[in-house]
C-alpha cells in the first residue's frame, strides 16, 4: 500500500492524498469518507468545520507559502 502524501497547498489547507485516519486528542477518530481521493485539513484556525478545510483561509487573509529545505 502507499503510504499517504501530505501537500502544503499556498496559502491554504494540507491536503492529504492517500487512506489515513484523523484522531482527536481523546483518540476518538474523525468520520473520514472513504470515497474521497483527498481530504482537505484547516492550517488557517478560521474553518467552521475543523479540522476539515471550508475555504475560509480565503476570506481571512491568511497566508503561508512553506517550501521544504534543499541542502546539498
Amino acid at each position: 500500500m502507499t503510504p499517504p502524501t501530505i501537500r502544503l497547498r499556498d496559502n491554504g489547507p494540507l491536503v492529504i492524498q492517500g487512506p489515513v485516519t484523523i484522531v482527536d486528542a481523546e483518540g476518538n477518530a474523525f468520520e473520514v469518507p472513504g470515497d474521497k481521493p483527498l481530504i482537505a485539513l484547516c492550517r488557517c484556525g478560521q474553518s467552521g468545520r475543523k479540522p476539515f478545510c471550508d475555504g475560509s483561509h480565503r476570506d481571512c487573509g491568511f497566508r503561508a507559502e512553506q517550501r521544504a529545505r534543499r541542502d546539498h
